[in-house]
This record gives structure tokens, C-alpha cells and sequence, in this order.
């Protein structure tokens, strides 16, 4: 008769194995766990660096471009779409529903409900976890090539919107889509080691900010296409819908991104790709013994890593500040200058956007290479987290400075030294939150290292993205509305509380950020038996 497994002797052996579970993790060793899995026992760590496998590099690099040029290309026009839709009457309140939008949260007032729905954030969020499981089952490759096909056709909706109910339900199908991001991260993983990742990694990395220029410099030069490019696009189609052009670009990218893919992407997964039985990785113990790899881990045993809930706790706190900047920086260049923003228009505002990212490109070009082998990660990460604060507290001097020279106020116009001089504060203001931003790189090789097997790397990195993405779900719609309150008032105190809102929950940040290292030295002490 088959064992009860409620049994007294079934429930110490369920208890030995969590403990044997624990006790095996070490994420202040030489290597990630990723790495102890070889098909001999080394005798000797080597001081060469693994090759990088540079066609699935490539590909991966490709795949992930297609993220932050459909996410951003909205950015410069999304304001102008939310006059478009004639949403409310008030200019000073287009800043709150474009920030919603960018987050994609409503405030379904207009339909008599007083409920909040984060579209893109909470889509992402609910099906992030569960694209990751997916992965673990049917493979890597299959759920990222679906993911990108998805974010076209979501884009190519989003093109042809022409209600607020529309342009909720593409973002909603953009962040549902969206959501195989754990498993990209979890494919880098997955090609690299700790004697490469620190040139695998800033050249992933470049992905976002190389996004980030394109995406908002297509969203800024391509929206109504029938006005500024009349003798090629004066038809009915782009007259009806003016920010089609844009989407259409970004979803071409989309689907070759899937094509390319589809023909040079390799299934990464270590428990799903072909091996002759002779070459079945095995696991060296600490008693010396072998095993087989184990399986991947559940969330509860992985949230009883301490380092891995530090992780989660500070990736929240890092994608929410983030975020709120993305958010803020776009809504304050839009605003007028008496309301104490720059009064810039699309245009402007996606030359900004892309200085943002041509920044991000020459640091982790030239210091997320030399960063990453000199400066201990966890310190590192704490660095770029303690600048945050920096960010917003500098943004209301950039009005100042434009109030100080302006020729009219009402309309935006500044003087040519007073211009030089505003642009100079942006680029400064966007470096010091660029290199902030590098925190993001770090928090993967972090999350890396912190997963206890190699097959436990897809829902690692799921519950750390889950994290990041449920706080991400309420930042654009927190940050766009004490922004819009606050600009609406005369005294001082209530006209910059969105600085002191934001500088104050970057400070938080930072407090959670320390918690990784201890989490760290927590996992490294030795269990109790």
C-alpha cells in the first residue's frame, strides 16, 4: 500500500529536503549556479573566459530591441493623442490622463465608477509569472518569439485607436505580451558565466537605451504624417489616424525581429535541449557525491532566500522610482512654463528622450564593461540607487532657468543663450538618472547569481520581474497625479510637492537597496539542522 504522504516520517523527510535545499545555496561563491552544472568535476578553477556564443547573443540583442521601441515610440505624442480624444476641458489635467496612459491606468470617471485598472502593468504583471512557468515547460524560445509577434500586432492597434477605451485595450495586449521579459533575462543567463557576463551584459544592455532612442525619435517625427510629409502622406488613411505611421514602423520591427528569431534563436533551457545520455550534466555536492540537476524551485522556497526577497523588495523600489522619472521628466517638459514646466512640444520632447538613451549607450558601453569586473555588484547597485534623489530634486531649476530668459512665456519661447543653457541642465539631469538606471543591469546578474539551480533561473528571474512590474503597475498613475496637483497651486510648498513626494520615496529606495548585501551575508551563514 502506497505511503501516506501526511504522515509524520513523509512530513520530516518534506522538511529535510527544504533544508538540503537551503543548504546547498551559496550566492557569495566564485560561481553562479548556473555554472556548477558540468559534465566532468573541475579540479581547478579556470582563469579563462568562456567564449560567448555570439550568434545567440545577437539574436537575444535583436529580440529585446523590439521592447523599447514599441513601449516608447508613444512618449513624444501621447499627450497630443489625450487632446485629441477630448478627454477633459482643463489643459493642466492632460498631463494626468497621458500619465495614466503611459502607465496605462484609468480613472474610469467618465463611466460613473470610481475603480482604477492598471492595463499594461497589471496585464504584465498577472501573465509575467506565468510565461515564466511556460518557458520551464515548453522552452525559452517558443515563449519569446510569441511574446514579440504579440507586441506587433498589440502596436499596430494601438495605430488605429481612435477611443480612450481603445488605447487602454492595446496597452493592456502590449503588457500582457510584454510579460516574457523574465524569460529574455532568463536566456542571457543562460549563454553566460561570471568570466563573461561583464561584456554580455553591457551589450544586452544597450538594447534598452538604443530602443529609447529610436522609439521616441519614430514617435516624434512620424505622428501625423499627413501634416509634416504632405506630398508622401496626405491621404485619408493617416489623416484619420495621425499616429499610425509611428505604430506601423515599430510593429515592421516587431514581426523581423520574430523572423529573425524564429531562423537563428537556440533553445537555451538546460533541461530541454538534446544530449546523448553520456553527456547528462550532473550536479557536484559539498560530500563530493553526484545528482542530477534538480528541478526548478517554488516561489516559496525561493522567497526563503533572504538575498532573493531583498532582490524583490528592491527591484520593486527601483522600477517604481524609475519609472515615476520616465513619467514625470516627459509630463514636466510638456507642461507650460507658468505652470512651472518647459512648454515643449512632441518634437522636443523626443529629442530629449533620445539624448536619454544615447547616454545610456555610451555608459554601458564604456563603464558597465569596467564597472562590473572592478566594483563589487551589490555596492554598485547601491551607488546607482543613491542617485535617484538627485533627479528630481534638479528638475524644477531647469523652469527657473527657462523663466529667467524667456522672450514669451505664454507660448514657450526662449531666448537662443537661455535654450543652450536648458538643454545643457537636461543633459546633465538625464546622465546622472542614466547612470542610476545601470542599476537595472546589476539587479540581473544579481538575480542570476541569487538563482539556486540553473533550473530555477526562468522563475527567479519571474518573481523578481513580478516585483518590479507590480510596482511599475501604480508609478506612472501616482507620479502624473501629485505632479498635476501640485501644479495647480500658487504656494510654494504645494507647487514643488511632487519633488519632495518623489525624492522622498527615493530615499526609501535607497534604505531597500542596502538590504540586498545582508541578504547576501543571511544566505551564505549556515543553516541550523
Amino acid at each position: 500500500m502506497a505511503a501516506d504522504c501526511h504522515t509524520p516520517a513523509c512530513s520530516a523527510s518534506q522538511r529535510e529536503e527544504a533544508r538540503r535545499f537551503l543548504d546547498d545555496y551559496d550566492p557569495l561563491g566564485d560561481d553562479s549556479a548556473l555554472e556548477k552544472q558540468s559534465s566532468a568535476a573541475p579540479t581547478a578553477r579556470s582563469d579563462r573566459t568562456t567564449p560567448i556564443p555570439k550568434a545567440q547573443l545577437a539574436t537575444l540583442c535583436a529580440v529585446r530591441l523590439v521592447d523599447p521601441i514599441a513601449f516608447t515610440q508613444i512618449f513624444p505624442y501621447v499627450n497630443e493623442m489625450m487632446e485629441r480624444l477630448h478627454l477633459t476641458q482643463d489643459h493642466s489635467k492632460i498631463g494626468f490622463y497621458s500619465g495614466l496612459v503611459e502607465g496605462v491606468v484609468v480613472d474610469r470617471v467618465f463611466v460613473g465608477t470610481c475603480s482604477q485598472e492598471s492595463s499594461f502593468a497589471i496585464a504584465q504583471v498577472v501573465s509575467i509569472y506565468q510565461w515564466a512557468r511556460l518557458s520551464d515547460t515548453i522552452g525559452r524560445r517558443p515563449v519569446v518569439l510569441l511574446g514579440i509577434f504579440g507586441i506587433g500586432l498589440a502596436t499596430l492597434f494601438m495605430g488605429v485607436s481612435t477611443t480612450l477605451a481603445g488605447v487602454i485595450l492595446a496597452r493592456c495586449l502590449g503588457g500582457f505580451f510584454s510579460g516574457n521579459i523574465a524569460v529574455i533575462h532568463s536566456v542571457l543567463g543562460e549563454i553566460t558565466d561570471s568570466t563573461n557576463q561583464s561584456i554580455a551584459f553591457p551589450l544586452y544592455g544597450l538594447c534598452w537605451p538604443l530602443g529609447a532612442i529610436i522609439g521616441p525619435l519614430m514617435g516624434g517625427l512620424l505622428s501625423n504624417p499627413a501634416t509634416k510629409f504632405p506630398q508622401w502622406f496626405d491621404v485619408e488613411l493617416f489623416r484619420r489616424y495621425p499616429y499610425l505611421l509611428p505604430c506601423l514602423a515599430a510593429a515592421a520591427i516587431a514581426f523581423a525581429g520574430c523572423t529573425y528569431g524564429y531562423f537563428y534563436l537556440g533553445e537555451t533551457h538546460p533541461n530541454l535541449q538534446p544530449r546523448r545520455k553520456e553527456n547528462i550534466p550532473m550536479s557536484e555536492r559539498r560530500d563530493g557525491s553526484f545528482e542530477k540537476p534538480s528541478g526548478p524551485a517554488s516561489v516559496q522556497q525561493l522567497l526563503k532566500i533572504p538575498v532573493v526577497r531583498a532582490l524583490c523588495l528592491s527591484g520593486a523600489g527601483l522600477s517604481f522610482i524609475a519609472t515615476g522619472f520616465d513619467v514625470t521628466f516627459v509630463l514636466f517638459c510638456y507642461t507650460s512654463l507658468p505652470q512651472g514646466g518647459l512648454a515643449f512640444n512632441a518634437t522636443q520632447i523626443g529629442y530629449a528622450l533620445s539624448i536619454s538613451g544615447l547616454i545610456s549607450i555610451l555608459l554601458q558601453l564604456f563603464v558597465m564593461p569596467i564597472a562590473l569586473r572592478r566594483v563589487d555588484h551589490a555596492r554598485m547597485y547601491n551607488f546607482c540607487m543613491g542617485l535617484w534623489p538627485f533627479c528630481f530634486v534638479l528638475l524644477p531649476g531647469l523652469n527657473v532657468l527657462a523663466r529667467w530668459g524667456a522672450l514669451d512665456e505664454a507660448v514657450g519661447t526662449l531666448a537662443p543663450a537661455t535654450r543652450a543653457g536648458v538643454w545643457i541642465g537636461i543633459g546633465v539631469i538625464l546622465s546622472i538618472a542614466r547612470t542610476a538606471a545601470l542599476a537595472f543591469s546589476v539587479s540581473m546578474i544579481l538575480v542570476k547569481d541569487s538563482a539556486p539551480n540553473p533550473a530555477s533561473l526562468g522563475v527567479t528571474n519571474g518573481i523578481a520581474q513580478f516585483a518590479m512590474c507590480l510596482s511599475r503597475s501604480f508609478s506612472p498613475a501616482f507620479a502624473s497625479s501629485v505632479l498635476a496637483f501640485s501644479i495647480g497651486h500658487d504656494f510654494v510648498l504645494l507647487r514643488y510637492l511632487w519633488v519632495l513626494v518623489m525624492t522622498t520615496i527615493c530615499f526609501l529606495g535607497t534604505t531597500l537597496s542596502r538590504r540586498i548585501a545582508e541578504g547576501m551575508r543571511q544566505s551564505a551563514s549556515p543553516h541550523p539542522r
